[in-house]
């Protein structure tokens, strides 16, 4: 079993784990995840802070929506960058962030109690920052240009082929592409 394949039934575990309501998994996927998804938010929030406040939010959305992850509609570091890139978004339009429902069962330490929200080392968020723009800047601009549109603007392939003037099939294509290029780049970080 290749390392990737390895990783992501590590990752699809630990998911069905948090669904059981195991706070020790949502603690490892945490500390697996938190940078790549502190990195992303940064680059479209744009402020430390509010990045902090999203990237909370988007491991409590995994906790709290962990029994309905379905695995056939992607990997699990697709799907916790999409909650990233969402709630990043929101965070913008308006800073009107939607907090998931809290049912009251969140991760307890073995006391009983709520566990601190966890904090990202900002040596390593300022890392992952420095290695996510030093590999957008190895992609060709007809890639670069619709994976930042995309990704920190926002905006939906149709609106990105509008704006370039490009067919929507392309604008997918040269997404998907470099987006394979950066994933290839960025696996020490993920």
């Amino acid at each position: 079993m290749s390392e990737d394949k390895r990783v992501e039934k590590e990752d699809r575990d630990l998911i069905q784990s948090m669904a059981s309501r195991d706070a020790n998994a949502l603690d490892t996927f945490y500390d697996r995840y938190n940078r790549v998804a502190f990195g992303l938010i940064l680059r479209i929030v744009r402020n430390p802070a509010d990045a902090e406040d999203v990237l909370v939010d988007v491991f409590w959305q995994v906790w709290q929506q962990s029994s309905k992850y379905d695995s056939s509609r992607g990997k699990p570091i697709a799907w916790v960058l999409t909650i990233a890139r969402t709630r990043a978004i929101d965070c913008l339009r308006g800073g009107n962030r939607q907090h998931v429902e809290s049912s009251g069962d969140g991760p307890q330490n073995p006391g009983g109690t709520r566990s601190a929200s966890p904090e990202p080392d900002i040596f390593i968020a300022a890392d992952t920052r420095r290695g996510v723009q030093v590999a957008l800047q190895t992609l060709s601009e007809q890639q670069r240009i619709p994976i930042e549109m995309a990704y920190f603007q926002g905006m939906s392939h149709t609106e990105i082929a509008s704006a370039l003037g490009q067919p929507l099939g392309t604008v997918k294509d040269r997404i998907r592409t470099g987006m394979a290029h950066l994933r290839k780049r960025l696996k020490a970080y993920l």
